[in-house]
């Protein structure tokens, strides 16, 4: 069993941590998630037991909480302090809870116990499962120009859900953080009103909860699950293509969650009218909020996640060699993860510290690839099919915008997809200054942002390029 002593001088280190946290933590946060806790103080100071009210709160502070308020009692006490998180009223079992090392302490991994509750008297009123990822956050999540307007949106929905932006549709290529900004939503929401009814679900799992409700006729069920959520996020829509009892099904929740103001957030890897074999109605209803597009991070973006994934895992990431792995991993974030992951790993493996030729080592095969696959040329004979031009226009001097769009769009294609600066591509194209290639990227751009025809069509010449 937890200490439950009454000193004085453990309550009022309690107190002043409590106080800290409120200066610390915007208002809401600090009255929602830390201002109801209370808590136990071992006599010699050796354990705090912070004590929360149900199973999901407990979850939360402690994925999003423990570490500060460990760090916190720490600096305040000026010794190690054993942090446990305990149901109130429930038998302690103790587990380890990692915090990750700081500068202040040379470095050094921190190991604290966290306690977590097994029931020893009537079991807890039973929680919500929301299948949410506690660490999916606004505040873990990069922007950049390729999402920001895209998490502009979503901020606004997590904010005030039910009113503009209903139905959020997000959409773009495998691996941007579509996923990521959803649970984003979800948790923002939550930490706002935990009393919320929030479910993250893929498609393909709606598709088989429609299943069992008609093998096993618990309808009513179904009914209850999905049309009484205050918010609902589903990834990937693309999947109901031609499954046209989940579109019914999905079409009468969808327009009872909008009847009684709840929200709907829904990715999907195209936009909502190049969406196949979905009925036209269903359509309709995607495209009658807002519908964003999440396109693939730019280089400096790219850098910032590799640098903040590096800081994650407790490795240091110099800026050149995430600038030269940034330049090289273009297409998406989980490819940029996955690269990351090898270079630390050969790193580790080879006692040696991270470095440009290190990356270049551990990344050989992938350079490898891109190099063979990806040139300018290809690149202008790939435009050049699609738009059914010749690709001796990509470098003559005619100007016709039949022939002078693709030419920029392959243009933009090269400085995006290759090595060559802008005055070797502007020599590829026909001798043309630098400032032509320069305009020709940014004029593309700019339009791809918000033209979703374009950007439908650089998205598949892209896919195309990469193989």
């Amino acid at each position: 069993m937890t200490e439950e002593p009454n000193n004085d001088a453990g309550q009022g280190l309690w107190q002043v941590c409590v106080e800290q946290l409120g200066q610390d933590l915007p208002e809401q946060q600090f009255n929602t998630w830390i201002k109801p806790l209370t808590a136990t103080v071992a006599e010699d100071f050796s354990k705090v037991t912070v004590h929360v009210a149900n199973r999901f709160k407990l979850d939360w502070i402690r994925a999003q909480y423990a570490g500060r308020i460990s760090a916190m009692l720490e600096a305040l006490y000026g010794q190690p302090v054993t942090l446990e998180l305990a149901l109130a009223h429930r038998e302690s079992v103790t587990r380890t809870y990692v915090r990750p090392f700081s500068a202040d302490r040379g470095g050094q991994q921190e190991t604290h116990q966290i306690t977590t509750s097994a029931a020893q008297e009537e079991p807890a009123a039973p929680v919500f499962r929301t299948r949410l990822n506690a660490a999916l956050t606004f505040d873990t999540l990069v922007e950049g120009t390729a999402n920001r307007m895209a998490r502009s949106a979503a901020m606004h929905v997590a904010g005030s859900p039910g009113h503009l932006y209903n139905p959020l549709f997000i959409y773009g290529g495998v691996g941007l953080g579509k996923t990521h900004l959803m649970h984003a939503v979800g948790n923002q929401l939550l930490a706002d009103k935990p009393d919320s009814k929030v479910l993250y679900i893929h498609a393909e799992q709606f598709v088989s909860d429609v299943v069992k409700a008609y093998q096993r006729r618990t309808f009513d069920e179904f009914k209850e699950r999905y049309h009484s959520l205050d918010l609902l996020l589903i990834d990937d829509v693309q999947f109901f293509a031609n499954k046209d009892r989940t579109q019914e099904e999905f079409f009468n929740a969808f327009e009872a969650l909008l009847a009684k103001k709840s929200h709907i957030v829904m990715t999907s890897d195209t936009y909502p009218k190049g969406l196949a074999n979905i009925h036209e109605r269903l359509v309709s209803r995607f495209d009658s909020g807002l519908t964003v597009a999440i396109e693939p991070p730019e280089l400096e973006m790219r850098v910032a996640i590799l640098i903040n994934k590096a800081r994650a895992e407790s490795a240091d990431m110099p800026e050149e060699v995430a600038f030269f792995v940034a330049k090289n991993v273009r297409s998406n974030v989980r490819e940029l993860e996955g690269a990351l992951r090898k270079i630390l790993a050969y790193s580790r493996f080879n006692q040696k510290e991270v470095s440009i030729q290190l990356a270049r080592e551990a990344l050989r095969d992938l350079l490898s690839i891109q190099n063979r696959q990806i040139s300018v040329e290809n690149i202008q004979k790939t435009v050049a099919d699609y738009y059914k031009i010749k690709v001796a226009d990509m470098y003559s001097k005619k100007r016709p915008a039949s022939i002078a769009r693709p030419r920029q769009i392959a243009m933009y294609l090269a400085k995006e997809l290759t090595q060559k600066s802008l005055p070797e591509i502007g020599e590829l194209f026909g001798g043309r200054d630098h400032t032509t290639v320069l305009h020709a990227v940014r004029k593309i751009a700019a339009e791809r942002q918000q033209l979703t025809e374009l950007n439908q069509q650089l998205h598949v010449l892209e896919q195309t390029l990469k193989g």
